[in-house]
């Protein structure tokens, strides 16, 4: 086990120092070449490791692939006892604080399979779609789902309905926390369902959804100034409207419409002025930042793999290390302590896994040298002189 501790620390290496290809990591004979990881392990046993990385038994994942085909086929059953290990971990681990997002994460992959999807509107377009619920105040991955098709979940609701419902669970969190949703995830229904279950939701609206007010009485219209908000109320759940740039729906059941905030906007042929800008926007855009999925991209362990499950293991491990820096950093906070930096952080836990002093070693006693005279230019035309 010390051996795949170290293995992984090497892995974290490769975050904090990068070069073109895992060879250069072990090249000797250049003045590029980096010292550290031939101390730790040897190349040919580093690329042992990676090529065999295995989460289950080898006999047992044969017997699942030949159910391909069968309701009884597990898909993720390759990486399945490590990834509950690790939501286990993320929700045991640290209590999120009240507001919390659910989001779609994609791991970069362009490996043909079958789980690969492509969504236009994330950085990364392709790869392997999580459904990922984190906190919003700091980036802490409370739980998450790997997106595997129509029996992701079991709810049976329709997919985004069921990602939040699986993800936002009451029994383990607690009531009390605000859910932030994109207009992916959010509906009138899923509002009140959250609500029902204590827990305040807000997020965009799109105006076809089911439950959505369909009154054009003062409605919002093109020629709307910008900062016409409109609103109205349906029991518990609030709806805004909100003209910006575009018309913006939003629907809560945490805030009021409007309380006295304002933004500045530049108009054409006019300087910056305050505009009227509804509460539950405001709010949505501080907690709907993807800070977790930017903490994770800092030092993360991912590379080019030929197997899938390999891949997602590697973001596991992003997941592992990125949570325990942000609960680094709350303890801190709570003892009146300095934290370290993300990149502090990472390079002590590379020495911890490897086993090594994260100190640099001491420098070779200085030699004795006899000085040597300079020999003296007898001819006075050759000497230097200033100017």
């Amino acid at each position: 086990m010390n051996e795949f501790y170290k293995f992984i620390g090497l892995v974290l290496f490769t975050a904090l120092v990068k070069t073109r290809a895992i060879s250069d990591y072990w090249k000797t004979n250049s003045i590029f070449s980096i010292p550290f990881p031939a101390t730790v392990m040897n190349r040919d046993r580093y690329r042992i490791i990676a090529w065999n990385i295995h989460m289950r038994d080898p006999d047992e994942d044969a017997i699942n692939d030949s159910k391909k085909g069968t309701p009884e086929y597990d898909r993720l059953f390759r990486l399945k006892a490590l990834m509950n290990d690790i939501r286990h971990a993320c929700l045991s681990c640290f209590h999120p604080h009240r507001n919390l997002a659910v989001d779609e994460r994609m791991v970069a992959s362009k490996l043909r399979n079958g789980l690969i999807e492509y969504i236009m509107s994330k950085l990364t377009k392709y790869g392997f779609k999580i459904f990922v619920l984190a906190d919003a105040s700091n980036g802490y991955t409370v739980d998450y789902a790997v997106y595997i098709g129509k029996n992701t979940f079991p709810v049976g609701f329709g997919m985004s309905y069921d990602a939040v419902m699986s993800l936002v669970r009451p029994s383990i969190l607690g009531s009390g926390h605000h859910v932030y949703l994109d207009n992916y995830f959010s509906s009138p229904k899923r509002f009140k369902d959250l609500f029902d279950m204590e827990m305040g939701a807000c997020g965009t609206l799109r105006k076809g959804r089911l439950g959505f007010p369909r009154s054009e009485e003062n409605a919002l219209t093109k020629k709307s100034p910008g900062g016409s908000l409109r609103w109205i109320r349906d029991g518990s759940l609030l709806f805004v409207k909100w003209k910006d740039a575009r018309e913006v729906s939003m629907g809560s059941t945490i805030h009021q419409a409007y309380g006295g905030e304002t933004i500045k906007r530049k108009h054409k042929g006019k300087s910056h002025e305050s505009i009227p800008v509804p509460t539950p926007i405001l709010e949505y855009n501080k907690n709907i930042v993807d800070l977790s999925d930017q903490l994770i991209t800092y030092f993360s362990a991912q590379r080019k793999t030929i197997k899938w499950y390999r891949t997602l293991f590697y973001h596991f491990v992003d997941i592992a290390t990125t949570n325990s820096y942000i609960i680094h950093k709350d303890l801190c906070k709570v003892n009146k302590m300095q934290p370290m930096t993300h990149k502090e952080f990472t390079q002590v836990l590379v020495a911890q896994l490897c086993q090594v002093s994260i100190e640099s070693r001491s420098k070779p006693k200085n030699m004795r040298h006899t000085p040597v005279p300079i020999k003296r230019v007898a001819d006075k035309s050759k000497r230097s002189s200033a100017g």
